[in-house]
């Protein structure tokens, strides 16, 4: 006879946080976020010195059978794990491109997890599911695309890209992939690429095309490369167009994308994960006219809309599109919805995901859309005062012209001693800690980049980083000229 197992009587109930108990540790979160936030104007835009002893301070520690005290734990992670790094959420980030992490973002996810409700499917939380679709739905809107137009969100612009192509593999390729090509600029995102990859493709099968002078994708040379693919028996399928690029913020003629993809029968997909939320403003409208004729577009809110990292869109001109690439059936699933009710997990790799659609409804529910936009308003301008004053900095040459909210420049010249000092500058420049700005190769040449787009970064840090650019190029060349 197999013994019964016993039950304890008296159960450890210490996972289970009381109402009182959540209000305590908040507290003790909430004061020293509190602290964090109201410093961050003073804090090092980035802190390389304390790197290796804050990963020492958790690297290789064993698991744990006990737990310990709140404060102890808090001490670890503010005191000696956060500060040394980036410090993306401070006005001084003018790298890559920054991101925002409204708190108020932080607090939607803080209710999504505490209530821990499954918004995979739309039948476990009408509510929450009809919200996350509202917001695709606003989305959409801001694109211009269509009723039939739908989408998801996922953690970023990567994933996005990825289930783009995929949605683009079935309906151009169906299940042959053989000879499928693709195409994108040579400034496009390296997602393009390893979404490629992954989707099973091998790289050579991303044709890189050339880009003109102002780093937009060349039209010409597309519909040459597409010709050329069919002359040997290759199937074209997509077209990536960018709105926004990492390295200048160029935006390819996106209307004259769209006409060569119409006309070729490619896929277009329109990588907008930096540019794409410009469009809540005239001039970014107007930059970025043709994207509502994509079949699929990339955002990426954690960017545009000053979100937390881990808050990224696609968006399909018809969502049916991703139900046929992405609709698997199993027996234990519950009946699925028909019509304007959707499924995420019908449309998108995931089931099981957090419910991401609060992080970004509840920060728009308490503003209004209206503030956003002329945050991005204050944005362009920044960056355009910013490109006016380094112009007029002797010895610097502007790379690229602003076409959203970054500008590229270096000092000017040619060869090994130039490229010394623009790195230099860049060194001497970060060295204040005030701010921190990030390089990039362009036709083989070390530049400089300032991206302004946190909601925290005003023109006053803008003009003290530009200023800082000022004294050191100048110090350098003077530097060269001495004797």
């Amino acid at each position: 006879m197999v013994p019964s197992h016993t039950v304890p009587a008296d159960p450890d109930r210490c996972l289970e946080l009381t109402g009182e108990g959540l209000v305590e540790l908040l507290g003790r979160v909430g004061r020293r976020l509190a602290a964090h936030l109201d410093a961050l104007d003073d804090l090092p835009s980035w802190e390389p010195d304390g790197a290796q002893q804050a990963a020492r301070a958790i690297a290789g520690t064993p698991l744990p059978e006990g737990g310990i005290d709140a404060e102890e734990a808090l001490d670890l992670l503010f005191d000696r794990l956060i500060e040394p790094g980036f410090q993306t959420a401070g006005p001084g980030y003018l790298a890559f491109i920054p991101g925002g992490g409204l708190p108020e973002a932080a607090v939607a996810d803080l209710i999504a997890g505490t209530l821990n409700r499954f918004v995979g499917v739309w039948e476990a939380v009408p509510g929450l599911a009809e919200l996350e679709t509202t917001v695709v739905r606003w989305f959409c809107d801001l694109m211009g695309y269509p009723a039939a137009g739908g989408g998801f969100l996922t953690t970023g612009g990567s994933l996005a890209n990825w289930s783009a192509l995929v949605t683009a593999r079935r309906c151009r390729l169906g299940d042959d992939l053989a000879g499928g090509v693709l195409y994108a600029s040579d400034q496009a995102h390296h997602s393009v690429t390893k979404a490629a990859v992954l989707a099973g493709f091998a790289p050579e099968s991303v044709r890189v095309v050339p880009t003109a002078e102002d780093h937009g994708l060349r039209v010409d040379a597309l519909a040459e490369a597409v010709r050329a693919d069919r002359a040997e028996g290759r199937r074209p399928f997509l077209v990536c167009a960018t709105a926004g690029t990492t390295n200048t913020g160029a935006i390819d003629d996106l209307d004259a994308v769209a006409d060569l993809a119409r006309a070729e029968g490619l896929w277009m997909h329109v990588d907008a994960a930096y540019g794409g939320f410009f469009t809540l403003t005239e001039r970014g409208a107007a930059a970025l006219k043709g994207i509502e004729r994509s079949d699929s577009v990339t955002l990426d809110p954690h960017k545009g809309l000053f979100l937390p990292y881990g808050t990224g869109c696609l968006l399909a001109r018809d969502v049916e599109d991703l139900r046929r690439t992405h609709s698997v059936a199993a027996a234990y699933m519950p009946d699925l919805q028909e019509g304007e009710r959707v499924d995420f997990c019908e449309i998108s790799p995931e089931l099981s995901r957090d419910c991401r659609g609060l992080r970004v409804w509840l920060p728009i529910a308490l503003h209004g859309i209206g503030p956003f936009r002329e945050n991005l308003d204050e944005k362009l301008d920044l960056a355009r005062w910013a490109a006016d004053e380094l112009r007029e900095v002797e010895g610097l040459e502007l790379v690229a012209e602003p076409r959203l909210s970054l500008v590229a420049f270096r000092i000017a010249g040619e060869g090994p001693k130039t490229e010394e000092r623009n790195r230099a500058l860049l060194e001497r420049v970060n060295a204040r800690k005030r701010f921190f700005i990030t390089p990039t190769l362009l036709d083989g040449r070390f530049t400089l980049r300032i991206c302004v787009l946190s909601f925290r970064t005003h023109l006053d840090r803008v003009r003290e980083c530009v200023e800082a650019v000022r004294e050191e190029t100048a110090a350098l060349l003077s530097e060269r000229s001495a004797p």
